[in-house]
């Protein structure tokens, strides 16, 4: 590979342009497989091999699916993908994306450029609010890898040891939103041309019980013709996750009944479950349970209630200091 760009070193060059000449990368084939090709000068592509892989798992907060859904949304007249810088944290046997934001590059045939500079304050910024989000890799709209995805991912592995490489089909070619997550490896024979492969890890969503009333909050627009709605009351996000905990001891009932009728097959780690969750219950009579339960609810209508007088005081002085 060759490097083009600005006189000056790469560390001195905000934007440096690097010009493609041989690159060989792994991509997902679906089911766990991997499907190695080789990009040649002359813009051949090969299949050599396939493999299983494995690596850890990368955990994704809503958040980032949706602040890169923005970016692409919101991208310049032109561009056919956006990138962007993945934040988040490590540990042994997982990567926890939680947080991303947007670095703007542009594209050709030949050459890809990336302003360096601009990640490099934004990640700054970024570490004043949340110091303990370290960057972890990078992401790019698009259903597969492409050539200049290596040169990009070769600047972010000087950044972060071992960076993992996202992709969000954003514009739906499969029919929905693909997303994977990769991580390379350097390929070759000692001495001569060295490529880079690409293999995929597993992907699982995870989410925070904040994070968690804003997809319930999207979810519910589905249903709605004009696609808005407005966040519930107090009292209504009581009743709907007692609904939802009423319909879940049903489920439980129901399988234990047919458990218990040999429709079904006892499942070692169902029992397991149902049995930590018996225990975690309170030995408590339903008398206060009642007491209990009424108690809280008349705390938190009073406090609906102070909440709500405060409101129609402040408005209240405002149109008093406007006379």
């Amino acid at each position: 590979m060759v490097a083009t760009g600005k006189p000056g070193s790469a560390e001195e060059s905000s934007i440096i342009i690097i010009t493609i000449i041989i690159i060989v990368f792994c991509a997902s084939d679906g089911g766990g497989q991997v499907a190695l090709y080789v990009f040649t000068e002359a813009g051949e592509l090969s299949s050599f091999s396939k493999m299983s892989v494995f690596g850890p798992v990368v955990k994704i907060h809503p958040v980032v699916l949706a602040s890169i859904c923005d970016s692409y949304e919101r991208r310049n007249e032109g561009a056919s993908r956006v990138i962007g810088t993945l934040l988040g944290t490590i540990d042994k046997h997982s990567i926890e994306v939680t947080n991303c934001f947007s670095v703007p590059h542009n594209e050709s045939e030949d050459e890809v450029a990336v302003d360096m500079e601009f990640a490099k304050n934004m990640y700054e910024l970024h570490k004043r609010v949340s110091p303990t989000e370290v960057i972890i890799g990078w992401y790019a709209t698009g259903f597969d890898i492409t050539e200049h995805s290596v040169l990009i991912h070769e600047y972010y592995s000087r950044e972060a040891s071992n960076p993992i490489h996202l992709t969000v089909d954003s514009a739906l070619q499969s029919g929905k939103m693909n997303i994977r997550a990769y991580v390379s490896a350097q390929m070759g024979v000692p001495g001569k041309t060295v490529g880079v492969m690409f293999t995929p890890l597993s992907v699982k969503y995870v989410y925070y019980d904040t994070e968690r009333i804003g997809v319930d909050l999207l979810q519910r627009t589905r249903v709605t013709p004009s696609r808005t709605k407005g966040l519930t009351s107090d009292l209504s996000q009581v009743a709907g996750s007692a609904a939802r905990v009423q319909d879940m001891l049903t489920t439980v009932l129901a399988y234990i009944e047919d458990v218990l009728s040999g429709k079904v097959t006892a499942d070692n780690s169902v029992g397991r479950f149902l049995m930590d969750l018996v225990n975690k219950v309170p030995t408590i009579s339903a008398e206060d349970f009642e007491n209990m339960l009424n108690s809280n609810i008349n705390d938190l209508l009073m406090v609906t209630y102070l909440s709500n007088l405060t409101q129609a005081q402040i408005a209240l002085n405002e149109k008093l200091v406007l006379l």
